[in-house]
């Protein structure tokens, strides 16, 4: 049976700035502040209305969606631990609300792998295309969902049949991750006992993961809030807004939560600056 269950006020979790600021590609937008999303083999639907977040989602499931939103950590005191100057202030200002996902770590590796040189549409195109054709059905109140596919099932393709998801070079990668995790190669759980600087170079000795992709595993897979991701969009703005020779350790324990504070502004920042420009 599918619920209602209200999560705490929506200052504390945006649906729309946790879901559209980078770490996940499997939320799709229904409304302004209304998302539908899978994870785990699990739909639910997350919505703000009347200054409160709520969660639609079967009964039996609210213990594993409040621990996927992360909802028992302290995000107001995250938030200001990270408020550092002007620009770091304003960002975690502009992205108040984020929570950082618990995902699950073959997901999100796997995800992060496929996201290299692409755009998020693109991204969650590919990933859709992948759990549908691969994937476990399941029924929901919003239709027919897939879940991700593991990687003991991604293990057993070939290239070919990765090709209907228009991957490109990422596919041998998908793959060869998929080898290593299934067969104990890469063990996810194991790296998510290491710290941060230990697990990236792990995860680094897979073909096709560089800096990148390994730091934003072990933030939104491992969830070691210390990892730092750069992109395209960090890297301007560490160029245009930090000091010469900056640090992100100096962030500490949240400096992955400066990121997407950093992320979300930026992105926020373009998209507000092109529709200016679209209504001129």
């Amino acid at each position: 049976m599918y619920k209602t269950y209200e999560l705490c006020p929506a200052a504390e979790l945006s649906p729309y700035k946790t879901f559209e600021c980078g770490q996940c590609f499997r939320w799709n937008p229904l409304a302004e502040e209304e998302y539908l999303g899978v994870a785990s083999g699990r739909a639910a639907r997350v919505y703000a209305a009347g200054g409160r977040t709520h969660i639609e989602c079967e009964e039996a499931d609210i213990g594993f969606w409040r621990e996927y939103l992360d909802m028992d950590t302290d995000y107001a005191a995250a938030r200001e631990s990270v408020m550092r100057g002007e620009y770091l202030t304003q960002c975690a200002a502009t992205g108040e609300g984020i929570r950082i996902l618990r995902q699950d770590r073959w997901e999100a590796l796997c995800s992060f792998i496929i996201s290299q040189c692409n755009n998020i549409p693109r991204i969650k195109g590919i990933v859709e295309k992948l759990c549908s054709a691969f994937g476990e059905a399941f029924d929901t109140p919003w239709g027919v969902k897939y879940s991700f596919p593991d990687a003991a099932r991604v293990a057993l393709l070939e290239e070919p049949e990765l090709a209907p998801l228009h991957a490109g070079y990422r596919a041998p990668y998908i793959i060869n991750a998929a080898r290593a995790v299934a067969n104990g190669d890469i063990d996810l759980e194991s790296a998510g006992e290491m710290d941060a600087d230990e697990a990236r170079r792990y995860l680094k000795t897979l073909n096709g993961v560089g800096d990148k992709v390994a730091n934003c595993a072990v933030l939104f897979g491992l969830h070691r809030l210390d990892a730092f991701p750069v992109d395209v969009w960090i890297k301007r703005a560490l160029k245009e807004h930090m000091p010469r020779g900056f640090d992100p350790a100096s962030l500490g324990e949240y400096a992955g939560l400066a990121q997407q504070y950093m992320f979300f502004a930026e992105r926020e920042r373009s998209r507000l600056a092109d529709g200016a420009r679209e209504s001129v």
